[in-house]
């Protein structure tokens, strides 16, 4: 029985992934290495919650108790006695390997091990554990707390139990669980990202600003944001981080990075993040 969660890395989508599952009654453990990053988690998940309380969708009693079953630790040890883990830290490989084979050691054996990864392969990290079948990826979308897709990525030796314990656990946060193999990318990436290079090309090339880019896919094409505002919001960087593991793990030339994504990564215009990208923030 999955009653207490073990979730890592209090980013952008730790602190969602969080939320909803202590907005769904589980006992949260949030755990991250910078203590800063623990404090603005809790910040940013009671003013997200605050706006639920504000629309009317969560009363102030069960805020209050959500923030009740969230708990934060400064290590990782502190997961010991989850009954299930999210791994939400940055997308690098040699990273999630170290904390994939300590969790191995530290968790009980039964334990699934997730990864919130949105294109590493689980196959890989699986193989730094003894429990290879109770490995899977978890990927959420964001923001955790408004999008309801959670792709669910079977590794190559990713049992059905903990697909079906996975899908089960999706269907008590709320969220709509699709299962995709364990190829770079998954479906959401391998589609999302190249649209995103698409359009970072024609900016390159002077087909359109990225005001007329972005007003063609949204009113043209029903997207609720156009490409570029979206790439600014995901982060540059991670943009470029996900079509390289596109390039490199299916080694077709259509996945290569636009080189004005990879000048803007360089010159630290990430998005949002950072204040500019394709737009000022």
């Amino acid at each position: 029985m999955i009653k207490k969660v073990g979730i890592i890395g209090a980013g952008t989508m730790g602190n969602g992934i969080a939320q909803v599952f202590a907005q769904s009654g589980f006992t949260v453990k949030l755990c991250d290495a910078a203590p800063a990053a623990l404090d603005r988690a809790r910040a940013t998940i009671e003013k997200s919650l605050g706006k639920f309380v504000e629309k009317g969708k969560l009363s102030a009693s069960d805020r209050d108790a959500t923030l009740g079953r969230l708990e934060v630790a400064a290590s990782i040890d502190a997961l010991a006695d989850v009954d299930y883990v999210v791994e939400a830290i940055a997308e690098q490989v040699d990273a999630k390997l170290a904390v994939f084979a300590s969790l191995d050691a530290m968790t009980r054996p039964h334990v699934i091990l997730s990864s919130n990864t949105s294109s590493i392969s689980i196959t890989t990290l699986g193989a730094a554990t003894r429990r290879p079948d109770r490995v899977l990826g978890m990927h959420f979308m964001n923001p955790v707390p408004l999008m309801t897709l959670v792709e669910l990525i079977r590794g190559q030796a990713t049992s059905a139990a903990s697909m079906a314990a996975a899908s089960t656990l999706c269907a008590a946060l709320g969220k709509t669980a699709v299962e995709a193999a364990d190829y770079p990318g998954f479906i959401s990436n391998r589609i999302l990202m190249p649209m995103i290079n698409e359009a970072i090309y024609a900016v390159m090339e002077g087909v359109g600003t990225p005001e007329a880019i972005d007003t063609v896919m949204k009113l043209g094409m029903n997207h609720p944001m156009g490409p570029l505002t979206l790439a600014d919001f995901i982060g540059l960087d991670v943009c470029l981080a996900i079509l390289n593991v596109l390039h490199d793990g299916l080694g077709d030339p259509k996945y290569r990075p636009c080189p004005l994504l990879r000048r803007m990564v360089a010159a630290g215009q990430l998005g949002r993040k950072s204040g500019r990208g394709f737009y000022e923030y």
